[in-house]
C-alpha cells in the first residue's frame, strides 16, 4: 500500500461526535511515551501529522486522520500516565473503552509495546481486557532501533509467552522502528488486506 494522502479530520472526547463510521479505521494505543505519534508519522510519511512530545500523556483526545480518502488512523490517548489526576484518568478511560467497544467501523487495534522493556503488567492487562471483550488487536513492538535484535527478540518472546497463558492463539506481532522505518510495509499490508473485507456497518440513528 502506498500512502498518497493523510489529513487530520477531528479531535474530541465524545464517541457520539466521531465521524460517520462509513470507512474502516484502525486505532493506535499504548502506554504513555511508547512512541505512538512517531510511529504514525512514519507510516504515513508525514513528520508532523500526529503531534509528538517528550512529555508523556500529551495525547488526551481521540484523533482521527483520514488516509487516502479511504480509511482512518485513530490516535488514542496513552494509558498509564501516573501524573494525570485520578479524575482525568477515569474520564479518559471511560471514553476510550466506549470507543473501543462501541465503534462500528473499528477493524483492529494496534497495541504498541516498548520493545526495550520486559513485559509490563499494564500492557498485559490491557491485552487481557481486549481478549475478554473479544476485540481484535495486533501487537506493534516499538523502538527496536534502540537496542540489539537479541534483546528485542527476547522481550517480544517473553511478552508473547505471557499472553499464551490467556490466549489460545497469540495475536500477530510486528517489530517496528519509527527511526528506521522497520515494520512499515508489514503494518500497511495488514491494513490493506483487512480493508478488502470491510463491510459497511448498519447504523441506527
Amino acid at each position: 500500500m502506498i500512502i498518497k494522502k493523510a489529513s487530520f479530520v477531528c479531535s474530541n472526547t465524545q464517541v457520539s461526535a466521531l465521524p460517520i463510521p462509513n470507512k474502516p479505521e484502525y486505532a493506535f494505543i499504548g502506554r504513555s511515551n511508547v512512541g505512538k505519534s512517531s510511529l504514525i508519522n512514519m507510516l504515513v510519511n508525514q513528520h508532523g501529522l500526529a503531534k509528538t512530545s517528550q512529555r508523556p500523556g500529551k495525547t488526551q483526545l481521540i484523533n482521527h486522520f483520514l488516509i487516502n480518502e479511504e480509511w482512518y488512523i485513530v490516535d488514542l490517548p496513552g494509558y498509564g500516565y501516573a501524573k494525570a489526576s485520578k479524575t482525568s484518568r477515569e474520564k479518559w478511560e471511560k471514553f476510550i473503552r466506549a470507543y473501543l467497544t462501541k465503534r462500528e467501523s473499528l477493524q483492529c487495534i494496534f497495541v504498541l509495546i516498548d520493545s526495550r522493556l520486559e513485559p509490563q503488567q499494564i500492557d498485559l492487562e490491557f491485552c487481557y481486557w481486549l481478549g475478554e471483550k473479544q476485540i481484535p488487536f495486533t501487537l506493534l513492538f516499538t523502538k527496536s532501533d534502540k537496542q540489539g535484535s537479541g534483546i528485542t527478540g527476547k522481550n517480544v518472546g517473553a511478552f508473547k509467552k505471557k499472553l499464551g497463558d490467556w490466549f489460545e492463539v497469540i495475536p500477530t506481532a510486528i517489530v517496528t522502528s519509527a527511526e528506521k522505518g522497520t515494520g512499515k510495509d508489514e503494518v500497511l499490508s495488514f491494513i490493506h488486506e483487512v480493508n478488502k473485507d470491510f463491510a459497511m456497518p448498519i447504523i441506527d440513528y
